[in-house]
């Protein structure tokens, strides 16, 4: 159970976002807890993209504040975000295809020894190290990741965030793509993370993966919320009715 007692690790409040006049996202206003997992939905041009980039740093809010364990803060680049330990695992994974696991683990931030020298073998220790924990099944630590599965190199990517102290990840549809075992991957490393305290935002088209990974799902439609529910108490049609018809369902309305 995700404790909602305390303190958000986030909040998003009354976020707005224009872009040439027109309102991507209107007042937008959510939060995530320590080890929990949020999923945003919402039909293409929703705005739940625009919303969690603004978290992220690649994107600007016009208005509306974001709150860090309270505290508010300003994010105004992907820098400003990793130093609040908000790290972004997009679709694409950003992963150099012809470099290893530590290569890509360590890709721009590589360790090196006294000399000077780039320590390929601590590199691969620390790598070796950091999969047990997340993915104990990861063998491949030598080929190149383009000779890696969907789950496999979604794990590297993920492997690179926590190394890095995220303590805030944000998924773009980490399953899009993915076979049933590959799926079963990422949802194991989803639920090792949240037992690790980490807070996850997962972008999804697919109803299916939140009511499976997801605690708590925030549903937008035109760029506004329509409303934010917990899974175990709503049916996938009941998120469908969000997304379709922008408004709760009947039971929840209140």
């Amino acid at each position: 159970m995700v404790d909602r007692s305390g303190t958000p690790m986030v909040e998003l409040r009354d976020i707005s976002i224009a872009f040439g006049g027109i309102k991507a996202v209107d007042h937008v206003s959510v939060d995530l807890y320590p080890g929990e997992v949020v999923g945003l939905l919402g039909h293409n041009g929703a705005g739940k993209s625009t919303l969690i980039k603004c978290l992220s740093g690649a994107y600007r809010k016009d208005s509306g504040q974001i709150l860090i364990d309270g505290q508010e803060v300003e994010i105004n680049n992907p820098r400003d975000a990793r130093a609040y330990n908000i790290e972004t695992i997009y679709q694409t994974l950003a992963l150099a295809d012809n470099l290893d696991a530590a290569a890509n683990l360590f890709l721009g931030r590589e360790i090196v020894t006294g000399l000077g020298f780039v320590d390929d073998a601590r590199m691969e220790a620390e790598t070796r190290k950091i999969m047990g924990r997340l993915n104990p099944n990861f063998r491949k630590f030598k080929a190149p990741v383009s000779a890696l599965s969907g789950g496999q190199r979604q794990s590297v990517a993920i492997a690179r965030a926590v190394y890095f102290n995220a303590r805030v990840l944000i998924m773009d549809e980490p399953t899009a793509a993915l076979g049933p075992q590959e799926t079963q991957m990422v949802a194991d490393l989803i639920k090792e993370l949240k037992k690790q305290g980490l807070g996850i935002f997962l972008i999804d088209h697919d109803v299916h993966a939140v009511k499976r990974l997801c605690d708590r799902a925030a549903v937008m439609k035109n760029g506004e919320l329509v409303g934010v529910v917990k899974v175990d108490e709503v049916t996938e049609d009941d998120i469908l009715a969000m997304i379709i018809l922008g408004k709760k369902p009947e039971h929840l309305a209140a």
